[in-house]
């Protein structure tokens, strides 16, 4: 079977960024399948900007998955209507090229950007190939609900493409459970689960980060660390009013690991309270994504206190639980539902950075629990949300359409 996906922030193994969708075409095509990405030149996180070009990920080892760079509007970063028109680039020129793809069977479109799931749909019924439509956050209520997207017209727009496309899809794939009543009750037909995981052979629990601490002078420290986007959304502003409380406290380290809008706000909020226990540093590769999270006691997960963002499965609590370190979950919700049935972490109160502080120092008083809350993570995921299992279950469902 070949299957064209189309993802303006795909991010191989090898960048930074969320890579769900390479380590599930990797799967796959270790299973005998034919993947083709169309992706962006431009980083989603950094916005550091890469020549076009095509690639093989995995070489012969794991068959290759072939990405092929498609133009995109370099402004990210910029304001909203930038972003926009960087949205609106990849959505033209990923259908120019997706134009030139051969023989697939099926066309896998992925949201947020909702963009480009237009791009897969209308390439989908060009080729007569199955269009399967996922959806990774609830745009645009994400985006209303944080005070990006504010114009009416736009909003009522948002809306109407949101629902032609659920309507059109032939399946769709969501990854969170609370999703899935959202996308039915906006016209999807037939919904798969298939939810954020992680490969827990991509970390080793018994490292203790010695590489990472050294080269950044972590030693004897309680490091808490937070990893990824560093946006609107994520809320790391509670994050800095949690360090500055427990400045006195010099065994507890905070490190912000990542890139993003927010991040040079964040960097002169940090400067002008004068946090010596702060310390950003710049996004890793998945690949060295282990290393950094064995160099940590315990993880940051955290989003603005929002009644949308209940329904979110964030990718880099999976990874944290792979890594056997405790979660620090600043999220209510669903994924607050799998962190107490692992019994891996504590819930500070979201947006409450005093509460922060209170379960930051009960993991530091006693590291021996919050090592076993760590394992208990482990443990969990492996028997949940292995990316194996995962990609078996996708497997099924492309398999299945393929057949309809």
């Amino acid at each position: 079977m070949h299957i064209l996906l189309i993802h303006q922030a795909f991010a191989a193994l090898d960048e930074p960024g969320g890579t769900r969708h390479h380590e599930l075409a990797r799967f796959l095509v270790q299973k005998g399948h034919r993947v083709t990405v169309i992706a962006s030149p431009v980083s989603y996180l950094t916005g550091t900007h890469l020549p076009p070009n095509s690639q093989n990920f995995g070489g012969e080892k794991e068959g290759g998955v072939r990405v092929i760079r498609a133009y995109t509007y370099n402004a990210l970063h910029k304001s909203f209507v930038h972003r926009v028109f960087s949205f609106l680039s990849f959505m033209f020129s990923s259908f120019f090229i997706g134009l030139g793809v051969r023989n697939v069977d099926v066309v896998w479109g992925t949201s947020p950007p909702i963009f480009q799931g237009v791009t897969a749909w209308a390439l989908a019924r060009l080729k007569g190939a199955r269009f399967l439509f996922e959806v990774r956050d609830l745009w645009p209520d994400f985006a209303i609900a944080v005070g990006v997207l504010k114009n009416p017209m736009l909003i009522k727009l948002s809306f109407w493409l949101e629902g032609f496309l659920y309507r059109r899809a032939d399946r769709m794939m969501v990854n969170s459970p609370a999703y899935v009543s959202h996308v039915k009750g906006r016209g999807a037909k037939s919904v798969e689960l298939v939810p954020n995981g992680a490969d827990p052979q991509m970390f080793n629990p018994l490292d203790k980060g010695t590489k990472f601490r050294k080269s950044n002078k972590l030693k004897d420290k309680f490091v808490v660390l937070y990893a990824g986007a560093h946006g609107m959304s994520n809320d790391l502003e509670v994050v800095l009013e949690c360090a500055s409380l427990l400045e006195e406290n010099r065994a507890i380290q905070f490190v912000l690991l990542g890139d993003g809008k927010e991040k040079a706000h964040l960097q002169v909020r940090a400067a002008k309270l004068g946090l010596r226990n702060v310390l950003f540093l710049p996004p890793v590769p998945k690949s060295g994504m282990a290393e950094a999270l064995a160099g940590a006691d315990a993880c940051i997960a955290i989003l603005k206190p929002l009644e949308e963002y209940k329904t979110t499965y964030p990718n880099k609590v999976f990874d944290y639980m792979a890594a056997a370190r405790p979660v620090v979950l600043a999220i209510e919700g669903v994924i607050r539902e799998v962190v107490e049935e692992a019994d891996c972490g504590v819930f500070p109160r979201p947006g409450d950075a005093q509460d922060m502080s209170n379960a930051i120092q009960f993991l530091e008083a006693d590291r021996a629990h919050a090592a076993t809350l760590g394992r208990h993570g482990r443990q969990y995921l492996e028997a949940h949300f292995s990316r194996e299992k995962l990609a078996e279950q996708l497997e099924k469902l492309f398999i299945e359409m393929k057949r309809a």
